[in-house]
Order: structure tokens, then sequence, then C-alpha cells
């Protein structure tokens, strides 16, 4: 929004500048005509603003409690979170911040209530689900977070080649904005990555859930400026404590030699099987690049972890 306020200001006070410059051209007999009216730049301008204005307030928020995906889980909002349905969801994608349009539709998205998705501050958690099957949670408490670090930011190193091949910015994984943390209860785990694109100052936040369930994983993600980590936490937090499977659909509903056992575990969801579908998207124009690179910067990783799952039994492992 801001953004075209700022055109708007930059081409009205052009006017006056130009109408000048145009009158005194015709005093001299020299040429008259432009290819483009500043006057016509700047209702083009107002034109896309009141276009986002009546998208921004045509939005159907809902609160409260909301259903996913047929009974799938739900959401117990409080107050200061509102959630838009998938349809309404791709409007705010693509129509308001500008993404690319996919043709994987997302589970909807969750925004804070007391912020404008159109304010320069806005953000979003973009809600998905994957279902490959039951993940074993039986790794997470051996995982060395801080080798996997360094294994998943040489695997992003080594993309770089590629990805500048085809044209798009070099992408370094800076660390860890929050390290990895699995809740063997609640079968949640949280991480987020602070990442850097073709060595901007202003560095990407990629805050990530995943919610394990009977038949795959719940994914909830935003994307924001480094600078908004400490908001971003704190209301991530309280993402994670208020969506849950629904019964049926719970990682204690697994039935060992019936239902599909997934092909990777939790560390293979922390490198990044999920990347491309977890709801990478854009608050900041640059940022929708995540949505392309993702598997490429730990595409040779996640081969190397899920090569020793793909041994294991289909049906394979048990519930608590």
């Amino acid at each position: 929004m801001k953004k075209f306020l700022i055109s708007l200001i930059i081409v009205l006070s052009t006017i006056p500048m130009i109408a000048t410059a145009q009158k005194k051209e015709r005093e001299k007999g020299g040429p008259t005509e432009t290819k483009e009216l500043p006057r016509e730049k700047a209702q083009s301008v107002i034109n896309e603003l009141n276009e986002h204005e009546q998208l921004v307030s045509g939005l159907k928020f809902q609160q409260g409690t909301v259903t996913l995906k047929d009974d799938l889980a739900t959401l117990k909002l409080p107050p200061n979170f509102r959630y838009l349905d998938p349809d309404q969801s791709d409007i705010v994608l693509v129509k308001i911040w500008g993404n690319p349009p996919d043709q994987d539709k997302t589970l909807g998205m969750i925004f804070p209530a007391e912020v404008s998705v159109a304010a320069q501050e806005s953000w979003g958690v973009v809600i998905t689900y994957e279902e490959d099957g039951y993940v074993k949670d039986d790794d997470a408490a051996s995982i060395n977070y801080s080798d996997l670090l360094k294994e998943m930011q040489e695997s992003t190193r080594e993309g770089n080649t590629e990805r500048t091949k085809l044209g798009y910015e070099a992408i370094e994984l800076i660390g860890w904005a929050a390290p990895p943390r699995y809740d063997k209860n609640s079968h949640k785990l949280y991480w987020a990555k602070e990442l850097s694109f073709g060595g901007e100052a202003d560095h990407t936040l990629n805050y990530d859930i995943r919610a394990l369930g009977r038949r795959g994983v719940l994914s909830l993600n935003a994307v924001s400026s480094m600078s908004q980590l400490q908001t971003i936490e704190k209301n991530m937090q309280q993402v994670l404590s208020f969506v849950e499977f629904n019964e049926g659909h719970r990682y204690r509903d697994y039935v060992a030699g019936m239902d599909k056992l997934a092909a990777y575990g939790i560390g293979a969801l922390v490198a990044g099987k999920l990347a491309a579908k977890a709801g990478l998207f854009v608050l900041l124009a640059k940022s929708w690049k995540l949505l392309l690179l993702g598997v490429l910067a730990i595409g040779a990783f996640i081969k190397k972890l899920l090569s020793g799952r793909r041994k294991e039994e289909p049906t394979a492992g048990a519930a608590e």
C-alpha cells in the first residue's frame, strides 16, 4: 500500500514541472507530444490503489473456531488472530502481495487481527498439508541441530551455482533465528531460519511450525524481515498452541500395519522436505524466490536423509 502512495506523490509532484516544460517547448515551436502524460500515470497509480483498497475491504475474515480441510484439523483462534480460506488467501498472496500464482492451493492463512494485510508491516501464516504418511519421531532426541545446520548451509552454498546460472540471486543460510524444538507430547516441531538474498543487508526470517498427524504433516509458515523476529516469534508461539488435528487424524490415531509410513523423519522436515509447500510466500518482493529455490538449496542433503528411510518397510513403526 505504501509503495502506491509514494508513487502517486512522485508522479503528482512532476506534473507542474512537466507542464511548464511543455509550455516552453510550445513557445519555441518545439514538440508538444509526450508518449505518456503524467496525469495518466497518476491516474494509473490511483486506479491501482483503489483496486487494492477494494480487494482488502472485500476480504472475508473468520474468527473463533475454524475447521480445516474436511474436518482434518481445528484452529481455535484467540481475538488477536483471524483466518482467510484458501480462495481468499489467494487474493492476498497473488493480487495484494504480488506472488506468482500457484496451482496448489493452501489450506488458508492466519493473520494478526490488528494489522491490515496491505500495510507495510503486514505478515501472515500460510497453512499447507502434505499427506505423505505417518512421520516417525524416534530420531528427534538424537538430532544434532548444529551439525544439521552446517550441512544445510553447505548444501545451500552448493545450490547457489545452479541458481546463479538461472539468473537468480545467491542465497545464504545465515543460521537459526530460533533453533529447532520438538515437543514429543504434542508432536509439534518449530524452528526459524535467517536467510540472506544476494548479500543484501536486510535479511529474511522464515519461521516454521510442523504438526505431525496420523497420515501427514500440517505446515504453518511465516516469512518476514528479520527486524520482525520478536513479533513473529511471540505470535508463532501462540499459533503453536491453537492448532490441533481432529479425532481420527491425530498422531496417536496411527494404526501400524494399516496406515502409510512416511519416507522421512524429523531431520528431513527441518532440512526442508516440505520447503516447496511450506508457505514460503512473499511479504517482501524478493522472497517468493524461495518457492522456486527452496528445494534446490537442500536437494542433495534431503536425498541423503531420505535414502535410509526408503529401506524401511512401508508400514513399520508404531504410534505412541
